[in-house]
């Protein structure tokens, strides 16, 4: 996995873990992902260095506005992928959310505007 992959999964999952829990901290993600605490704080280091979040004294993260937009996208992005392989290519829901979560970083802008419109139209 890239740099620009595995950045795109970590503010997909801090997104996905705030509209759950409310409020997120490094245990919470290295606990979704099954990753280590000392992979997530060292992916979290890198996040808060790009500011796409900041983290208070207390552990508690939240995005910046670039971050938010950013994370936004690739949720967005991953969505219409998957809603496209269920309804379009009839894909099982499992499969199809696996496979969005790889296709999604490698789709061009063009296939994916084109999958968006169609996801649109349902």
């Amino acid at each position: 996995m890239n740099q620009t992959e595995s950045r795109e999964d970590y503010l997909e999952t801090i997104l996905l873990l705030m509209r759950r829990n409310g409020n997120v901290r490094s245990i919470d993600i290295a606990n979704e992902l099954n990753y280590s605490k000392a992979s997530i704080s060292r992916a979290v280091g890198i996040l808060k260095s790009n500011k796409y979040i900041n983290v208070d004294a207390n552990g508690q993260i939240t995005f910046t506005g670039m971050g938010l937009q950013r994370a936004e996208a690739v949720y967005e992005r991953h969505t219409n992928i998957r809603k496209f392989l269920i309804n379009a290519l009839d894909v099982c829901p499992d499969t199809a959310e696996t496979d969005a979560c790889k296709i999604e970083h490698i789709l061009s802008d063009e296939t994916y505007s084109k999958i968006k419109d169609y996801v649109e139209k349902l």
